[in-house]
Protein backbone atom coordinates (compact mmCIF):
# COMPACT_ATOMS: atom_id res chain seq x y z
CA UNK A 1 0.00 0.00 0.00
CA UNK A 2 1.17 3.37 -0.95
CA UNK A 3 1.62 6.24 1.56
CA UNK A 4 -1.12 8.39 0.01
CA UNK A 5 -3.25 4.68 0.12
CA UNK A 6 -2.34 4.78 4.04
CA UNK A 7 -3.13 8.45 4.30
CA UNK A 8 -6.69 7.92 2.79
CA UNK A 9 -7.30 4.71 5.05
CA UNK A 10 -6.38 7.30 8.48
CA UNK A 11 -9.08 9.68 6.87
CA UNK A 12 -11.45 6.99 5.90
CA UNK A 13 -11.27 5.14 9.65
CA UNK A 14 -11.18 9.14 11.42
CA UNK A 15 -14.45 10.22 9.40
CA UNK A 16 -15.80 6.94 8.99
CA UNK A 17 -14.87 4.94 12.20
CA UNK A 18 -15.40 1.81 12.99
CA UNK A 19 -16.96 0.62 16.07
CA UNK A 20 -17.48 3.81 17.48
CA UNK A 21 -20.14 3.86 20.32
CA UNK A 22 -21.06 2.26 23.72
CA UNK A 23 -21.84 -0.85 24.99
CA UNK A 24 -23.91 -1.60 27.87
CA UNK A 25 -22.42 -3.65 30.79
CA UNK A 26 -18.70 -4.26 29.03
CA UNK A 27 -16.69 -6.58 30.28
CA UNK A 28 -13.33 -4.80 29.94
CA UNK A 29 -13.70 -0.89 29.82
CA UNK A 30 -10.96 1.75 30.46
CA UNK A 31 -10.64 5.39 29.73
CA UNK A 32 -7.51 7.25 29.05
CA UNK A 33 -6.30 9.93 28.03
CA UNK A 34 -3.23 12.07 26.77
CA UNK A 35 -2.50 14.81 28.86
CA UNK A 36 0.11 16.84 26.53
CA UNK A 37 -2.45 17.22 23.63
CA UNK A 38 -6.09 16.44 25.51
CA UNK A 39 -6.93 13.33 22.94
CA UNK A 40 -9.01 10.77 25.19
CA UNK A 41 -10.37 7.56 24.29
CA UNK A 42 -12.75 5.01 26.18
CA UNK A 43 -12.53 1.44 25.24
CA UNK A 44 -14.81 -1.12 26.16
CA UNK A 45 -15.03 -4.98 25.37
CA UNK A 46 -17.83 -7.50 25.84
CA UNK A 47 -16.02 -11.51 26.04
CA UNK A 48 -18.01 -14.21 24.90
CA UNK A 49 -17.72 -17.39 26.75
CA UNK A 50 -15.62 -18.61 24.83
CA UNK A 51 -13.14 -15.89 26.08
CA UNK A 52 -13.25 -13.65 22.90
CA UNK A 53 -13.84 -10.14 22.09
CA UNK A 54 -17.37 -10.75 20.82
CA UNK A 55 -17.93 -6.80 20.90
CA UNK A 56 -15.77 -3.77 20.83
CA UNK A 57 -16.45 -0.60 21.10
CA UNK A 58 -14.72 3.20 21.36
CA UNK A 59 -15.99 6.79 21.99
CA UNK A 60 -13.46 9.90 22.63
CA UNK A 61 -12.37 12.91 21.08
CA UNK A 62 -8.96 13.65 19.72
CA UNK A 63 -6.65 13.98 16.60
CA UNK A 64 -6.91 12.28 13.59
CA UNK A 65 -3.99 9.80 14.48
CA UNK A 66 -5.84 9.24 17.99
CA UNK A 67 -9.36 8.84 17.05
CA UNK A 68 -8.59 6.87 13.76
CA UNK A 69 -5.44 4.56 15.41
CA UNK A 70 -9.08 3.68 17.75
CA UNK A 71 -11.23 2.41 14.42
CA UNK A 72 -8.39 0.58 13.33
CA UNK A 73 -7.50 -1.12 16.99
CA UNK A 74 -11.37 -2.13 17.02
CA UNK A 75 -11.82 -3.35 13.55
CA UNK A 76 -8.54 -5.53 14.33
CA UNK A 77 -9.21 -7.26 17.51
CA UNK A 78 -13.09 -7.93 17.27
CA UNK A 79 -13.88 -11.38 17.31
CA UNK A 80 -10.15 -12.21 18.71
CA UNK A 81 -8.92 -14.14 21.98
CA UNK A 82 -8.64 -12.11 24.75
CA UNK A 83 -5.34 -13.83 24.75
CA UNK A 84 -4.37 -13.31 21.57
CA UNK A 85 -5.52 -9.40 22.11
CA UNK A 86 -2.83 -9.45 24.85
CA UNK A 87 -0.06 -9.85 22.60
CA UNK A 88 -0.60 -6.71 20.64
CA UNK A 89 2.18 -4.14 21.47
CA UNK A 90 3.55 -0.65 19.87
CA UNK A 91 5.10 -2.47 16.29
CA UNK A 92 1.28 -3.81 15.29
CA UNK A 93 -0.15 -0.63 16.67
CA UNK A 94 2.35 1.69 13.98
CA UNK A 95 1.57 -1.12 11.37
CA UNK A 96 -2.58 -0.71 11.51
CA UNK A 97 -1.49 3.31 11.44
CA UNK A 98 1.22 2.91 8.16
CA UNK A 99 2.93 6.00 7.87
CA UNK A 100 5.74 7.48 9.67
CA UNK A 101 4.91 9.46 12.93
CA UNK A 102 6.60 12.01 14.93
CA UNK A 103 7.42 11.15 18.67
CA UNK A 104 3.84 13.24 19.54
CA UNK A 105 1.86 11.28 17.27
CA UNK A 106 3.06 7.98 18.18
CA UNK A 107 1.58 9.05 21.95
CA UNK A 108 -2.10 9.60 19.87
CA UNK A 109 -1.40 6.34 18.30
CA UNK A 110 -0.81 4.29 20.92
CA UNK A 111 -3.41 6.22 23.31
CA UNK A 112 -6.20 3.46 22.20
CA UNK A 113 -3.78 0.78 22.58
CA UNK A 114 -2.60 1.71 26.60
CA UNK A 115 -6.50 2.17 27.35
CA UNK A 116 -7.11 -1.48 25.94
CA UNK A 117 -3.99 -2.74 28.16
CA UNK A 118 -5.49 -1.06 31.18
CA UNK A 119 -8.89 -2.03 30.58
CA UNK A 120 -7.55 -6.00 30.79
CA UNK A 121 -5.46 -5.53 33.86
CA UNK A 122 -8.34 -4.29 35.71
CA UNK A 123 -10.80 -7.04 34.21
CA UNK A 124 -7.34 -9.47 35.38
CA UNK A 125 -7.37 -7.81 39.02
CA UNK A 126 -3.84 -6.49 38.30
CA UNK A 127 -2.79 -3.17 38.69
CA UNK A 128 -3.33 0.05 35.82
CA UNK A 129 0.54 0.35 34.77
CA UNK A 130 1.76 3.94 34.63
CA UNK A 131 2.77 5.71 30.99
CA UNK A 132 5.38 4.15 29.43
CA UNK A 133 7.90 6.51 28.13
CA UNK A 134 7.85 7.50 24.53
CA UNK A 135 4.60 6.21 23.89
Amino acid sequence: MSYNLYQENILDHYENPHCRGRLDNPTLEYRDYNPLCGDEVCVQARLDAQGRLAEVRFDGKGCVISMAAASMLMEEIEGKPLQEVKKLGREEMLRLIGIPLTTMRVKCAMLPLRALEKAICLYEGRQVEAERNGE
